[in-house]
C-alpha cells in the first residue's frame, strides 16, 4: 500500500504571476528534498521526480530526461516577449551561468510557455544577445506548449499557463528550481532577487560535491 507522506517544512510554489514574490528563509546545511513522497510495498520511501520530457533547444538539438540524469541543474519558466518579471529572471540566471558555466555537471533549462513565438531561432538569437553563445550549459526550450505547462505544473511545482488577463497573455513563476542528480526538487528561490539567487549560488555546490 502506498502510504502519503506530506513534506515537513515549506515547499514554495514560487509566483503566482508575473510579478515578484517569495521567501527569505535561510537554505539549511542539508538540502531538502521537496515535494510528495510515499512509503513503497517495500517500505522503501519514493520521492517525488521530475517526468520524461523531450524539448528542443536554441540550437536544434532534443535536451530529454535522460540527459540530465547525473546532473545538477536549475530549471524556470519565461517568454521572450514577457513585459514584466522575465528580465529581472534572465539577468539573475545569467549571474548562475557565469559562476558555474565551466562545470560539466550542472545545467539550466530555462522552458518557454510561449513555443508559437519562442521558436528554436527566437530562442537562439535570444540567447546570443544575453552573451549565452552555446548550449552546454544554459538550455532555452521549446516544445509542445501544453507539455511545456504540465511538465511545470505537475512536475516543477510551479505555475505555467497562458492567461489573457496577465501582461503579455501568460501566467507564470518568477521561481528558479534547484534539481539534484536524481531528478528531485531539492530548492526553490525568487529568480527576481537577488538574495534568493545568492542562496541558490551557493546551495549548488551542496549537490555538486555529492
Amino acid at each position: 500500500m502506498k502510504i502519503s507522506i506530506l513534506l515537513v517544512g515549506l515547499v514554495f510554489i514560487g509566483l503566482v504571476s508575473c510579478k515578484p514574490s517569495g521567501t527569505d528563509s535561510d537554505s539549511p546545511l542539508e538540502l531538502p528534498i521537496l515535494g510528495e513522497r510515499y512509503v513503497d510495498e517495500n517500505q522503501d520511501t519514493v520521492y517525488h521526480t521530475i517526468a520524461d520530457f523531450a524539448f528542443v533547444n536554441q540550437v536544434g538539438d532534443t535536451v530529454r530526461k535522460a540527459d540530465m540524469s547525473g546532473k545538477v541543474y536549475v530549471a524556470d519558466f519565461f517568454f521572450t516577449t514577457c513585459p514584466t518579471i522575465c528580465p529581472i529572471m534572465k539577468k539573475e540566471m545569467l549571474r548562475v551561468f557565469m559562476k558555474y558555466q565551466d562545470n560539466p555537471d550542472f545545467k539550466i533549462l530555462s522552458h518557454s510557455i510561449d513555443p508559437t513565438h519562442d521558436t528554436q531561432e527566437v530562442l537562439k538569437d535570444y540567447a546570443e544577445k544575453l552573451g549565452v553563445e552555446d548550449a552546454s550549459t544554459w538550455n532555452f526550450l521549446t516544445g509542445d506548449q501544453e507539455k511545456i505547462f504540465e511538465i511545470g505544473q505537475t512536475s516543477y511545482l510551479t505555475t505555467a499557463m497562458a492567461d489573457q488577463m496577465e501582461p503579455g497573455g501568460f501566467l507564470h513563476s518568477g521561481a528558479f528550481l534547484l534539481i539534484d542528480q536524481n531528478g528531485r526538487i531539492r530548492g526553490v528561490y525568487d529568480g527576481t532577487k537577488a538574495d534568493q539567487v545568492d542562496r541558490l549560488l551557493n546551495d549548488i555546490p551542496k549537490l555538486l560535491k555529492k
